[in-house]
């Protein structure tokens, strides 16, 4: 690799972003990312943004990686999709012991994708064994390792319990060789993320190739950023990825407007008054949502630098942020698409796409509704002081 790891991660992606733009037609077309944008994601170290730096990774502060994913998803919500959830997936790197982490990050490719917590793995002599099925694994086409989070059986048979009486939830990591992966995802949006199912049938997992995820007793580094955890840093990430796709989609309405004569008048769409206003506030609109974010990641990392802890407030910040951000980013989406009118229906032209790939966005438990609920619970009960 001949990247210097945590130097101009965001520059390089703003480098690699015609690329990608160039390649999308046919990371939709295939519903995977395209080698060559594979390569160079890879070469220039941008998947390794949130790895140890023992292990040569960058270990960039949080708004340096959703700043480089904002820039991806400017190009290709796809390929940002893929790079955050590969990214985030890294993270375990740090609550595994350093010789398995450089087995498994340090093979060429390095890249580990994992799907959603279902199903439980027995405990046997020296590891567990495991036969089940997960979904939701994107980009697991271009991974050489996967993983799964699963519910822990003791070998009497009886579920593990944690010592405060939850489940015991592991996260295995085994080749992507010892899976059966299934072509599943024909999805409205995000197409070309390849977020397929995966299979195992008893498979035995020896136990260094486990870990606790989003545990803090389990970690073995001690930087700042491992303390977020997986599902914050997730949150923050796929934010920034519906900030890059709002940003792009109204870009592009902006240059449709200024270039655009309405159908039946001479004058351009740029000296329409309710177009002029339209863009204004929905300018305002995604520059409100982006400093919100941002700001609310910025704190965060100032305190945890500070402290070494993520507090129950800083979760429900983030969750709140995120979400909000996610939303509104959509909000962004619709008003360029519908701006754009009949123009924005056509495949050839840059709006058909972002509006199905938001949407898809939209859809992801990032960005759930009852996330407003949880934040609002806590703000009632006094967990979380409001304005903060």
């Amino acid at each position: 690799m001949n990247a210097t790891p945590g130097v101009g991660l965001v520059e390089r992606a703003r480098a690699l972003a015609p690329l990608i733009a160039g390649e999308a037609d046919e990371i939709e077309r295939t519903r995977r990312l395209t080698p060559d944008v594979v390569a160079a994601l890879i070469e220039n170290g941008l998947y390794r943004a949130l790895l140890p730096q023992s292990l040569g990774g960058a270990e960039v502060p949080i708004e340096a990686f959703m700043q480089m994913l904002e820039e991806i998803a400017k190009a290709d919500a796809s390929t940002a999709w893929c790079l955050g959830q590969c990214g985030v997936c890294a993270m375990i790197a740090a609550s595994l012991d350093h010789d398995t982490a450089h087995e498994i990050f340090n093979t060429q490719p390095g890249i580990l994708a994992w799907g959603a917590i279902a199903h439980e793995a027995r405990a046997v002599e020296g590891g567990y064994r495991v036969t089940a099925r997960w979904d939701f694994a994107s980009s697991s086409r271009q991974a050489n390792w996967l993983g799964a989070h699963v519910r822990i059986v003791g070998v009497d048979g009886a579920p593990r319990k944690n010592a405060d009486g939850s489940p015991e939830v592991r996260t295995i990591l085994f080749p992507a060789e010892s899976a059966v992966l299934h072509d599943v995802w024909r999805a409205i949006g995000l197409g070309g993320t390849g977020t397929d199912s995966y299979e195992v049938s008893d498979l035995f997992i020896p136990e260094r190739f486990t870990a606790f995820r989003d545990v803090p007793s389990a970690l073995r580094e001690r930087g700042p950023l491992y303390r977020i955890g997986t599902g914050s840093t997730f949150s923050l990430g796929f934010a920034a990825v519906s900030l890059g796709v709002a940003r792009a989609t109204l870009d592009a309405a902006i240059a449709l407007a200024r270039a655009k004569h309405q159908s039946l008048a001479a004058s351009a769409m740029r000296d329409n008054q309710a177009v002029q206003g339209l863009i204004g506030r929905t300018e305002g609109d995604l520059r409100a949502a982006c400093a919100y974010l941002y700001e609310t990641a910025s704190a965060m990392w100032r305190d945890l630098s500070t402290t070494g802890e993520f507090s129950a407030a800083h979760r429900s910040a983030v969750r709140l942020a995120a979400t909000w951000t996610i939303h509104q980013s959509a909000k962004v989406v619709d008003a360029a698409y519908h701006m754009a009118g009949a123009t924005a229906v056509f495949r050839s032209n840059p709006f058909e796409r972002r509006f199905r790939d938001m949407h898809a966005i939209a859809q992801q438990i990032q960005a759930r509704d009852t996330h407003y609920e949880d934040v609002g619970k806590a703000i009632l009960s006094g967990g979380v002081d409001a304005g903060r």
